[in-house]
C-alpha cells in the first residue's frame, strides 16, 4: 500500500482538494491544503513503510497505538498534525463535521483509486489505514472541541463583563441623580415635595429596580423579560423632564422639551424606556457645547411614536455612526464613563420592539431617535369612538 500511495500521492491530494472545493462552507486555505491531509498522507506512507521493517512497532511513534495516546505529551506525529489541523479548521470557521470529512475524503479517495487501478491491499494494511484515520480524526476532533470550548468561555466572560458594565453604568447614573437632588435639597432652594424630591424618589426606586433586575438576570440566562404596560407618553416625557432638568443645569446647558399630545400612549416596559431616554439625554448633556440647548421632542408620525434627543455637539465624528452603539465605545476625546450608554439605550429600545437611530447635523449636532409602535390612551379612544 505504501508504494501505491507514494506513486499516486499527487492524484490522491488532488481528489481531496476537489472534494474540499465543492463544500458550501468556508473554503480551504493554502495552509490547510499544504499542512492538513497532505502531511497526514505522508505520515501514513511512513507508518506503512516502517511496518514492513524488522521493527514494525516503531511505526507507533508515527501513527500512535490503536485507541490513541492518553495525554497531549504522548501524541504521535499523526496526532500532532491532526491537532494542528483541528485548530486551523476552527479558526477558519469550519464545523466539526468538516473536520471528520477531511479524513473521510482521503479514505474515499484511496479506496476509489485502488478500485480503479485494481490495486490489491493486505488486510493488515487496511487495519493500519483505519488506525491512522481513527487516531487522526480523534485527535483533530478533540483539539477542535477544546479550542471551541475556550472560545465559548471567552465569549461568556465577555458577556458577563458587559452585563456587569451595564449594572455599574446604571448604578452610577442613579446614584449621580440622587446625589444631585440631595445637594439641591440641602442648599435649601427646594423641598422634598417638589420636582427635585421626585428626582430623588425616582433615583432610589431606580436603584431598587436595577438590583432586582440584576438578581433576576443571575437566575435567568436570557435576563428578565420586559414588563409591558400602556402609559401616557405626555406623563412619561414630563417625568423624564423632571429627572433630567437638574443635570442639565449642573452641566451648564438648557433642556428644552416640546409639548406632547395627551392622546398618545406607549405600550412598553416603562423602566427600560426611561433608562434609554435618560442615557440619551446624559450623552447629550455630556457632549453638547456649553450654554447651548438639548432638545427633547416626542410626537407621532404615521403608526410610530418618535422620541428625539437633539444636542449641539458640533456634529458627529467621521466614521461609521453604528460604531457608537457598540459596547465600551467612546465617540470623542472625552473618555469619561464606560462607553455603554448608547449600547444600553439601543438594547432597551429593542426590548420594547422599537428602534434607535442616529442622524448627523453637520457643523451643528446630532439627533438620536427612538421609534416605537403608536398607541392611544384608552379613555380618549373610547370617547372619540362615542363622538
Amino acid at each position: 500500500m505504501h508504494e501505491f500511495l507514494s506513486v499516486n500521492r499527487i492524484e490522491l491530494i488532488d481528489r481531496c482538494r476537489s472534494k474540499v472545493a465543492q463544500r458550501s462552507a468556508p473554503k480551504a486555505t493554502a495552509d490547510e491544503l499544504e499542512h492538513g491531509i497532505p502531511l497526514f498522507l505522508d505520515q501514513l506512507i511512513k507508518t506503512l513503510r516502517m511496518e514492513q521493517t524488522t521493527e514494525p512497532m516503531r511505526s507507533r511513534k508515527v501513527s500512535g497505538p490503536a485507541g490513541g495516546g492518553k495525554a497531549e505529551s504522548e501524541l504521535s506525529e499523526i496526532g500532532e498534525t491532526a491537532a494542528r489541523h483541528g485548530r486551523e479548521l476552527l479558526q477558519r470557521g469550519f464545523t466539526i463535521e468538516q473536520v471528520v470529512h477531511d479524513y473521510g475524503d482521503l479514505c474515499q479517495a484511496i479506496t476509489d483509486l485502488a478500485f480503479e487501478r485494481d490495486a490489491p491491499f493486505e488486510t493488515d494494511e487496511f487495519r493500519t489505514l483505519n488506525r491512522c484515520l481513527d487516531n487522526g480524526i480523534a485527535v483533530a476532533v478533540t483539539e477542535f472541541n477544546r479550542q471551541r470550548d475556550s472560545v465559548v468561555a471567552d465569549q461568556q466572560a465577555h458577556a458577563i463583563n458587559e452585563r456587569l458594565g451595564f449594572f455599574a453604568h446604571e448604578l452610577r447614573n442613579f446614584l449621580n441623580s440622587a446625589t444631585l437632588a440631595l445637594t439641591a435639597i440641602r442648599v435649601g432652594d427646594v423641598g422634598l415635595n417638589g420636582a427635585t424630591g421626585a428626582v430623588l424618589d425616582r433615583s432610589l426606586v431606580g436603584l431598587r429596580n436595577l438590583i432586582d433586575r440584576s438578581l433576576s438576570d443571575v437566575r435567568l440566562t436570557a435576563g428578565m423579560p420586559p414588563q409591558h404596560r400602556l402609559f401616557s407618553l405626555a406623563d412619561f416625557i414630563a417625568e423624564v423632564k423632571h429627572s433630567a432638568s437638574l443635570e442639565a443645569k449642573v452641566k451648564g446647558c438648557v433642556l428644552k422639551v416640546s409639548d406632547v399630545d395627551p392622546r398618545l400612549a406607549v405600550d412598553a416596559d416603562r423602566d427600560l424606556l426611561f433608562a434609554a431616554v435618560g442615557n440619551l439625554l446624559q450623552n447629550a448633556f455630556k457632549f453638547t457645547k456649553p450654554h447651548t440647548e438639548v432638545t427633547l421632542n416626542a410626537y407621532a408620525a404615521d403608526d410610530r411614536i418618535l422620541i428625539d434627543v437633539q444636542d449641539n455637539c458640533g456634529g458627529l465624528p467621521t466614521g461609521d455612526v453604528e460604531k457608537m452603539f457598540l459596547p465600551f465605545t467612546h465617540g470623542s476625546k472625552d473618555k469619561t464613563g464606560l462607553g455603554l450608554g448608547l449600547s444600553i439605550s439601543r438594547r432597551s429600545v429593542e426590548a420594547n420592539e422599537g428602534t434607535l437611530s442616529a442622524r448627523d447635523i453637520p457643523e451643528s449636532g446630532c439627533v438620536f431617535t427612538i421609534a416605537l409602535p403608536r398607541h392611544a390612551m384608552p379613555e380618549l379612544s373610547v370617547s372619540r369612538a362615542v363622538a
